[in-house]
Formats: structure tokens, C-alpha cells, sequence
């Protein structure tokens, strides 16, 4: 379940981080273009810096990939760990146990709503990150990367960002559970004992058997290439929409000046 689970939260995180940092980097590389004709302009993002910004997905790579894991994995144990393998799950039984993970991991259910998605945590490093402990000697390059930085956070921390990452994780569990679906089809034999069968709860399996099913579905998260997950992320319009945004505002020189 945690295998699983974490595949499709770090999927939609990889997906939406990189739509923003492109589209920073872009807005800028646009600016430098625009710039290019008057004499003695340092361009806003040279290659090296947009380098070194584009290498900090390493966090959610490394450290914030082994802290979601861990919390996941504890939500998975609050939510499963008492439930026997014999005991039959139907789809929508399944479906609310997932509900239940996710408000764990999401802290949907704290008082205080924040403006921001408690994910933003795991993106990114805190801003106390080991290149600005180094202020006293830091390049001028440095100091460019972690302006970017401090705009890609500004960035996540907004409230479009959090419903722009609640809704491609929607997408993303909802795709899971539909390809699951398919292991709850009830068969002839149910079909002919029970007339008209809402097929969503009618089936249930025990956990022993949904076990492997959902261990199974890492591979359609992660595994196939092009990736139809992926592919689906990026092609809705909440995304697109979010990403054409961010490049304007990053494209614009007053907005840049603010």
C-alpha cells in the first residue's frame, strides 16, 4: 500500500514542481533574450544558475521522498494495521480507506487550514538550506539561485499551487482505484444470483487478495514509458492553466521588479 501510494503522491509533486520550475526558468530565459540587445545587461538565469536551481528537485528526490515514505507509512499502519487479511474489502470500502490515508498525510483533518499544502514540505528544502548558511561567501550565481529558490517557494506556498497539486492528486487516485476496478468485476455467478448488482460494492475481496492487486499498480505509475500517468497529468487543464501563469508572471519585468 505505501509502495503504491507514495508512487502516486510523488508522481503528481514531480509533475507540478517541474511545470513551475520550467516556467520560472523560461520567463527569465525570456527576459535575458529580451535584454540581449542593450550593452553591459548580466543576464537574470546563465546556464550555470539555471543548473544549479534545476538540480534542487534532488530534495524531493532524496531526503523529502524518505520523509513522505515514512509518513505514509504510518498513515498505511493507522488505517490497515488492525484490519485482518481475511477480512473482504469492497472497491468503495477501499476507496474511504484511501480517503483516510490521505487526510493523515494531507492533514485535512487540523483545525488550522493553511494557505498552503502541508506537501510543500517535502519539495523543497527549508529555507535555512546549507547555501545560504554560507552567505558570507557566496557567488554572485549563488546568490541568484537562491533567489529563484525563495520564488519557486513563494510560489508552492500559494493557495493555486496546493489546488493545483489537491486536484492532479485526485486525478492521480482516482486512476488508481479505476485500475483496480477491474479485479472487482463481479462475476456470472454473482450476476445471476443477484439481479440488478451495483458492482462498486457488491465484490469484495479479502485484503490478502487486494494486497498484491495494489502493490501490482506501481508499475502503471511508474514503470511504463511514456508514462500514461504522467501524460494525463500534464494534460489537464488546471496544470496547463497554472504553468501559463507562472511564466507570465515571470516574464513580465514589473512583475519580476516586485
Amino acid at each position: 500500500f505505501t509502495r503504491s501510494i507514495v508512487a502516486v503522491y510523488s508522481t503528481c509533486m514531480l509533475v507540478v514542481l517541474l511545470r513551475v520550475q520550467l516556467n520560472i526558468i523560461g520567463g527569465y530565459i525570456y527576459l535575458d533574450n529580451a535584454a540581449l540587445g542593450k550593452n553591459g545587461t548580466t543576464p537574470l538565469a546563465p546556464p550555470e544558475v539555471q543548473q544549479q536551481y534545476l538540480s534542487s528537485i534532488q530534495h524531493l528526490l532524496g531526503d523529502g521522498l524518505t520523509e513522505l515514505i515514512t509518513i505514509v507509512k504510518q498513515a498505511v499502519h493507522e488505517v490497515f494495521g488492525s484490519i485482518s487479511l481475511k477480512h473482504t474489502l469492497s472497491l468503495l470500502e477501499l476507496e474511504q480507506k484511501l480517503k483516510d490515508i490521505r487526510k493523515v498525510v494531507e492533514h485535512k483533518d487540523s483545525d488550522q487550514i493553511a494557505s498552503y499544502s502541508p506537501l510543500c514540505h517535502y519539495l523543497m528544502p527549508d529555507e535555512e538550506n546549507p547555501l545560504a548558511a554560507q552567505a558570507c561567501g557566496l557567488t554572485e550565481r549563488d546568490i541568484a539561485t537562491i533567489k529563484l529558490l525563495n520564488e519557486t517557494r513563494d510560489m508552492l506556498e500559494s493557495p493555486d499551487f496546493s489546488t493545483v497539486l489537491s486536484t492532479c492528486l485526485n486525478r492521480g487516485f482516482s486512476r488508481l482505484l479505476d485500475n483496480m476496478a477491474e479485479f472487482f468485476r463481479p462475476t456470472e455467478q454473482d450476476l445471476s444470483q443477484n439481479g440488478s448488482v451495483n458492482s462498486l460494492s457488491s465484490v469484495s475481496l479479502p485484503l490478502a487478495k487486494i494486497i498484491p492487486i495494489i502493490n501490482g499498480q506501481i508499475h502503471s505509475v511508474c514503470s511504463e514509458t511514456p508514462s500514461h500517468f504522467v501524460q494525463d497529468l500534464l494534460m489537464m487543464e488546471q496544470v496547463k492553466d497554472f504553468a501559463a501563469n507562472v511564466y507570465e508572471a515571470f516574464s513580465t519585468p514589473q512583475q519580476l521588479e516586485k
